[in-house]
């Protein structure tokens, strides 16, 4: 029977020029390689070595040999490699957005991540995504999940895992009307314009030439929709892809007869030392986010 680690042996005595050579490099006694080349001469029942030479030379057969020999050891390296779990250990320093945190897939990454990696440690912190972003490019911080910003700094590289769109949610007891009438007709609830979001559903309704009235400007999704469901007005928030995105009741139409997403993902340096730990994130975010969010733009509905 072949044994793997006497194929590994012969092609190091090849790479390495000599017996003893292999064995220093692979930690064998310059006698344990020649046990380990002779069984496997003798399972291949040829002489894969000249040893009337010094050092002994690979000759005809051994050659042939050589060229399968280092196919099947890749091959079989590869294939540990795919049933391996790498496990990562250390502190990886995260930033969120807080819309992420609550009802996300966020924390269902993150318990996947510590499932799969005990030893690593995960030190969490929230804030807005451009905050959040100067602190990664500072290196403060390994990574963010932030909204898509309208302009990447040199420096910090994006992947997206989510994209989100947007709707107009109102009261209970709205009339069910056209998403620009319930906008116009409708105290504003705005989501604060310096946040990235914020600066995305302001475009959008300059774009669209739609003039509100703005009476809050709140930072946090669940507030807003509180608000909305306590009939103090409506809002354009990013229908999330978690359970209940909103309060019951509250009616929800979509904004634009074709989708505007806020865009989510993983921001971090180009030179990130802990990028193999972002990747990983990065994912499993996409794994938990497959389920895909499925909205009418040809009627309004309720949630």
């Amino acid at each position: 029977m072949i044994n793997f680690r006497s194929l590994e042996i012969f092609i190091a005595v090849v790479d390495h020029g000599s017996f003893a050579a292999a064995g220093d490099a692979i930690g064998l006694t310059q006698s344990a390689v020649s046990l380990q080349i002779k069984a496997l001469e003798e399972s291949f029942e040829t002489i894969l070595f000249d040893r009337s030479k010094r050092p002994p030379v690979l000759n005809s057969e051994g050659s042939l040999l050589l060229q399968q020999a280092r196919k099947v050891v890749q091959q079989l390296y590869d294939l540990k490699q795919t049933f391996a779990e790498k496990k990562y250990s250390g502190t990886l320093h995260l930033g969120s957005v807080p819309s992420m945190l609550t009802g996300g897939v966020l924390p269902s990454a993150l318990s996947t991540m510590r499932k799969q990696h005990p030893e690593l440690l995960i030190n969490l912190v929230s804030a807005l995504s451009r905050e959040l972003a100067t602190r990664v490019y500072k290196g403060e911080l390994d990574g963010a999940v932030v909204s898509q910003p309208n302009q990447l700094v040199t420096g910090l590289s994006w992947h997206p895992f989510s994209a989100e769109p947007l709707v107009v949610i109102s009261p209970p007891d709205a009339e069910h009307l056209k998403d620009s009438e319930l906008l116009t007709r409708y105290s504003f609830i705005r989501f604060q314009r310096h946040t990235w979001a914020g600066q995305l559903i302001d475009f959008q309704l300059k774009d669209r030439g739609i003039k509100i009235h703005s009476t809050m400007e709140i930072d946090s999704l669940e507030s807003i929709s509180a608000m909305v469901a306590e009939g103090l007005g409506v809002a354009i928030v990013p229908y999330r892809n978690i359970k209940q995105p909103f309060p019951d009741h509250v009616h929800v139409t979509p904004f634009g007869t074709q989708p505007v997403h806020r865009v989510v993902g993983l921001i971090e340096r180009t030179n990130n030392p802990k990028s193999e730990f972002i990747h990983a994130l990065h994912s499993t975010l996409t794994e938990l986010n497959q389920i895909p969010i499925s909205i009418n733009y040809s009627s309004n509905f309720h949630n």
